[in-house]
């Protein structure tokens, strides 16, 4: 199975929390392989950093989940760019009135569609949304 990882399971992958068994649950999945995109990257650093400005993380923290997300997404996933077509579709996504679409969980949906692969994410919400605009939504 394909599948682009969101932001709310790489977190989970690098900070402690709540949802992180099932994030490596979902990796033990057989024949797996995983996309993870410059955006959810950039999206993870937001929440690491928002992390430490909360004081939930200190900043020697900060560092190694950032070095972790770098080391992990470079061994053990393939990279996917973020294109003005998945901006353009995230738009249109949004617009639609029958969708609770937020601007960076329609941009997953988008890359996603656009390589025709299925998303792996924690937001049952924009899980929702992704499997009504045809998007498949891996069992993580």
């Amino acid at each position: 199975m394909d599948a682009y990882l969101d932001a709310s399971v790489l977190v989970a992958l690098l900070i402690h929390d709540a949802l992180t068994a099932r994030a490596r649950a979902f990796l033990q999945t057989e024949s797996l392989v995983l996309f993870v995109s410059d955006y959810a990257e950039t999206e993870v650093a937001s929440v690491i950093a928002r992390r430490v400005r909360t004081r939930e993380l200190t900043a020697t923290e900060a560092k190694t989940a950032f070095d972790s997300l770098d080391h992990w997404t470079r061994t053990f996933t393939q990279r996917i760019e973020t294109a003005p077509t998945d901006i353009a579709a995230a738009g249109a996504f949004i617009r639609r009135l029958d969708l609770t679409l937020r601007a960076p969980d329609a941009i997953h949906i988008a890359i996603a569609q656009r390589f025709g692969i299925e998303i792996a994410t924690f937001d049952l919400g924009m899980a929702s949304s992704a499997t009504t605009l045809g998007v498949k939504v891996a069992p993580a």
